[in-house]
Formats: C-alpha cells, sequence, structure tokens
C-alpha cells in the first residue's frame, strides 16, 4: 500500500515537473514574410540573416529552453504574394509570422491572421511584426494576435519634432515620402506635430513617390531645391532612400534630411560624406550602442560582412523566451496571453509591450551623421561614417497614446 501510494506521488511530481518544462526542447518555427526580389531585396536579405543570426544564438539560451527556427519566404513586397507565402507557411506547420517591410502588406497580414484564428481554434498564429510601422496598426486596426517591436510613425514623429523645435534654423520643410499608407502617415503627423511645436514652420512641399519603382529621384531633388526647403522630412527606406540622398549629393542640395531609416543598407554608401552634419535618423537603436548590441554587431560583421540594425529582431527572440517560460508553453493562445503586458529587458534596457495595444514601449535615439572617431567607432559599409548620438528620448517620452479598443479571445 505504502510503496503503491509513493509510486502515486512520484507520478505526480513528475507530472508536474513535465508541466512546468512542457515546452523546453520544442522547436518554434517562425516564418519570415518580406522581399528577396526587386529593388527591396538587400534590405531583406540583410534582415533575414538577423532573424537566422539570433535564432542560432537565441536557441542557445532563453528561459523557455526553445530552439527557434527561421524559414525565410520571399514575399516580393507584395500584399497578394505575402497571403500565398502565409497559406505556405500555415502548410509547413508555423505558428509564427514576423514581417516589416511595407505597412501595406502588414496590413493584409493582419487581416489574414485574424480571419484565420476566428475560423480556425486550436491552430491560431502570432504575427510579430518587426517593422511596419503605421499607426493604425495599434490603434483603429489593433489585433489581439499582432505584437509591434518597433516604434510606430506617431512615436517616431513625436520624437522628432521635439528635437527639431529646437532647430532654430529650421525655416521651411519639405515632405517627401513613398506613396503608401507609411508614407502618408509619416507626412500626416510631421504636419500636425510641427503646427503645435513650431508653428512658425512653413510647409513649402510635398511629394509621394510609387513605392520602390524610382531609380532617378534628380527631378525631386530639383523640386525641393526650387521650394527654398532648408529640411526634408522623409519616412523612405532600402533604394528610395539610398537613391534619393544620392541625387541629393549629386544635385548639390544642402539642406538637411530627417528619417528614420538613414542606417539601413545602401543609404550610408550612397550618402558617402556628403551628408555630414546634416542627416539625422531618428529610431530604437543605433551603431554606437555598445554594450551587448555592440558585440553583437562585430560578430555579425565579422560573419556576413554586414552591418545589422534591426533591433527589433532581438526584442522579439527576447520577448517570445520570456513568454514562453511565463506560459509555460509555446502555444500561440497562451503566449499571446503571457506577451500582453510584458516587462523583459533587451539590449536598451527595460521595455514593456502595452498591454492596451500591443505596443512596444522603448525609448528613441536621435543620430547624426558625422566622421566615426575614437567614442563613435562603428562605420557602417566601411565608410569611415556613423551615426552620432545627439539625444535619447525615454520610453515615457516616446510613447503616444492609443485608441484601440481591444477584442481578445473569448
Amino acid at each position: 500500500m505504502k510503496f503503491t501510494t509513493r509510486l502515486i506521488a512520484a507520478a505526480a511530481l513528475s507530472t508536474c515537473a513535465f508541466g512546468a518544462f512542457a515546452q523546453k526542447g520544442e522547436t518554434v518555427k517562425i516564418a519570415w514574410i518580406d522581399p528577396l526580389s526587386g529593388l527591396m531585396a538587400p534590405v531583406g536579405s540583410n534582415q533575414l540573416k538577423s532573424f537566422q543570426f539570433f535564432a542560432e544564438k537565441f536557441s542557445k539560451s532563453n528561459p523557455a529552453g526553445v530552439k527557434f527556427e527561421v524559414i525565410g519566404i520571399d514575399n516580393k513586397l507584395s500584399p497578394a504574394e505575402s497571403l500565398n507565402a502565409l497559406k505556405a507557411a500555415m502548410d509547413q506547420g508555423v505558428r509564427y509570422i514576423t514581417q516589416g517591410n511595407g505597412s501595406s502588406v502588414a496590413g493584409a497580414l493582419i487581416e489574414a491572421v485574424n480571419k484565420h484564428n476566428e475560423r480556425n481554434p486550436g491552430k491560431e498564429i502570432i504575427f510579430l511584426n518587426h517593422s511596419a510601422v503605421d499607426p493604425d496598426f495599434t490603434n483603429s486596426k489593433c489585433s489581439y494576435w499582432h505584437f509591434r517591436f518597433d516604434a510606430d510613425t506617431s512615436m517616431k514623429i513625436e520624437a522628432m519634432t521635439t528635437f527639431m523645435a529646437d532647430q532654430k534654423d529650421i525655416k521651411k520643410v519639405y515632405l517627401f515620402n513613398q506613396n503608401y499608407s507609411h508614407g502618408h502617415q509619416v507626412a500626416k503627423f510631421a504636419k500636425e506635430n510641427l503646427a503645435r511645436k513650431r508653428a512658425d514652420i512653413q510647409i513649402v512641399g510635398e511629394d509621394l513617390h510609387p513605392l520602390a519603382q524610382v531609380r532617378d529621384f534628380s527631378p525631386y531633388i530639383a523640386k525641393i531645391k526650387a521650394s527654398g526647403a532648408d529640411t526634408v522630412i522623409t519616412g523612405n527606406w532600402g533604394s528610395d532612400l539610398a537613391l534619393l540622398v544620392k541625387a541629393a549629393n549629386e544635385g548639390g542640395y544642402n539642406g538637411k534630411f530627417y528619417t528614420y531609416y538613414t542606417g539601413v543598407t545602401g543609404t550610408p554608401t550612397a550618402l558617402g560624406t556628403g551628408g555630414a552634419g546634416r542627416v539625422y535618423q531618428i529610431a530604437y537603436n543605433h551603431y554606437n550602442m555598445g554594450g551587448d548590441l555592440g558585440k553583437w554587431m562585430a560578430e555579425f560583421k565579422t560573419k556576413f560582412n554586414d552591418d545589422f540594425y534591426t533591433g527589433s529582431v532581438i526584442s522579439i527572440y527576447n520577448a517570445l523566451g520570456a513568454a514562453m517560460a511565463k506560459a509555460k508553453s509555446t502555444d500561440p493562445v497562451k503566449v499571446a496571453a503571457a506577451l500582453e503586458g510584458l516587462t523583459f529587458n533587451s539590449y536598451h534596457g527595460e521595455v514593456q509591450i502595452r498591454k492596451t495595444d500591443h505596443q512596444l514601449q522603448q525609448p528613441l535615439y536621435m543620430t547624426v551623421w558625422q566622421k566615426a572617431d575614437k567614442k563613435y567607432p562603428y562605420s557602417p559599409e566601411n565608410t569611415g561614417m556613423t551615426l552620432a548620438p545627439v539625444k535619447e528620448f525615454p520610453s515615457y517620452v516616446s510613447s503616444t497614446p492609443t485608441s484601440c479598443q481591444m477584442k481578445r479571445p473569448g
């Protein structure tokens, strides 16, 4: 009788232990859905390498004890192709997806994931947004299954215009953006924020151009020069920013650029020394942060002869590891619940996924393009130049309100 009781007790303990570490040793597949062809392919290629590099690193050390595997799928920067990629990923048993290049794509994926999860209980998918910054995704279009690890445009423009408000030499601004939701939002929030903080600044021009199609921006630079603008605000990224600054250098435009993505593939080379002291970037990280990020960037450059700049990748793995350990599961339903309101440490300190809208609350940094030196030595694309920090905006400063009315399962 005593022996039987001991067996039952041992079995119960074993069950408890198994429950506590139910996810340990599991492989978590993440489908990366972004461009690997076309003009934005260099950006996509860099980010896929980033996800795979840190999958290997975090598989060796995360509190949940899981292994991460990244499956790269080329979406050709197309919403329709992305929906095909989503289906292909689901056919491979993937329950986590990540995307970030193009808010038009992100919007289509959010809608598709919502419909899938509603119609297929038990097969839910989580969307980990690494770079798509349309504020609507954490406001009017917020979704329980969507988590954003970049700072949205309302946050970035809030910080950018706070900095610009103190720059008395800024008098005439030109808004130049890509013609899709992201570009529209950059222009909208820039106008609203400047009107509130510096009503004396004139908006002397505004253009929206096709995404990833323009190869010669010299006609646009001629328009900007003719407007008399001393400053350009642009949310352009990838080839659309690299070719823009190249045209500015060649066209002799000497005004300032306030950007989101100066550090992204191709733009440092296009800038060279031509934009020194005139090109600014607002972002959640920069090249000269040091610490663990500095070490990882050095490793990445040694391995790939490329620069790591998408810091949201690190936050995604940190958050997943912490949430899966908290949930004691890799089930997306349980992990989504654990991600809500989660506070965790990333490369830039303690950050939090706001429960209200699933927007990561994190610090932002204003940097300026200048010659690399002993204090700020990292040189992207071996240009001899760098992005040096000039202002930090803590999480409570960069945070913006949300109108999200989150609909939670059940």
